[in-house]
């Protein structure tokens, strides 16, 4: 099996593992904050995480490059994973997804501005086509503009800035950013689980622990495949997360996607295909 192969099926595994995240995230914050989903989750993934970093060195955790810029993404990250968990209270998994799955299209809108990169009026169009079928998929109405909803596009806005900040931290080891990654949204759990707080069961603790160890696994995965085969050729099995979103939410959630949605998704996905084959010119 050739390497690129290899990284297109270690990149599905990553996607189905997001989306088996996304769903016991969605199940579980149904009984338990937010905060506290994140304090348990972060507490899990740290203690799996430490003893490879331990090995490896502690030091590249402490002397970081660029110390500001580092502290923005983790509060971006932070912010980003309680938009969502926050969303999906209420929301359909498929819905939710869908205004995350735009994120490369807003990265695309704001890399010439921040980071000083050269969009041609091609990608400006798919650009606008996308902002487009965001609002097909949101039906902006009195009815459909909610709390949720609006978080939704905020979390979506701050994976984007997220990603940007990434991009800004080439120079950085993955471990450094996971580490940092997981410490802050551990900390802004500590922060707000006091809130509401649920004592859990054995089962739901285990739950709780397995939700951060997924996640992991699951940046894991993506890492591993970036390093495999080009960005450019394993990325569009990213929007594999919709799929496994209607999926599950389906199957679990008795969600049915709205047609708005379908329509919406179909248009961001084609935008940001297009941005990206646009990159390899």
């Amino acid at each position: 099996m050739g390497t690129a192969r290899l990284g297109i099926l270690i990149m599905l595994l990553g996607m189905l593992l997001f989306s088996l995240n996304d769903v016991m995230g969605k199940w579980l914050v149904a009984t338990y904050s937010v905060g506290q989903v994140l304090l348990i989750r972060s507490a899990a993934a740290m203690i799996v995480l430490l003893p490879f970093l331990w090995r490896d060195g502690m030091k590249p955790l402490i002397a970081v490059e660029r110390p500001g810029m580092q502290a923005l993404r983790v509060v971006l990250s932070s912010a980003e994973v309680y938009c969502f968990y926050f969303a999906v209270i209420t929301l359909p998994l498929a819905d939710v997804m869908t205004y995350w799955l735009a994120a490369p299209i807003y990265v695309a809108a704001m890399s010439p501005f921040l980071l000083g990169e050269r969009v041609g009026w091609r990608r400006w169009l798919a650009i606008l086509a996308g902002f487009g079928g965001v609002v097909i998929a949101l039906e902006p109405s009195a009815a459909t503009l909610t709390a949720p909803a609006l978080v939704s596009i905020l979390g979506s806005f701050c994976f984007a800035f997220m990603m940007l900040s990434g991009r800004a931290l080439r120079g950085t080891p993955d471990r450094t950013l996971v580490f940092w990654q997981i410490a802050g949204a551990g900390l802004f759990g500590i922060a707000t689980a006091p809130f509401g707080w649920v004592t859990p069961g054995v089962f739901d603790l285990s739950l709780l622990a397995l939700l951060g160890v997924v996640a992991m696994l699951a940046h894991v995965c993506v890492n591993r495949a970036l390093k495999l085969a080009d960005a450019s050729v394993v990325a569009p099995f990213q929007y594999t997360l919709l799929f496994w979103a209607v999926v599950f939410g389906f199957a679990v959630f008795g969600d049915v996607p709205r047609p708005a949605m379908l329509v919406g998704a179909a248009i961001i996905m084609a935008a940001g295909l297009f941005i990206l084959w646009r990159r390899r010119d």
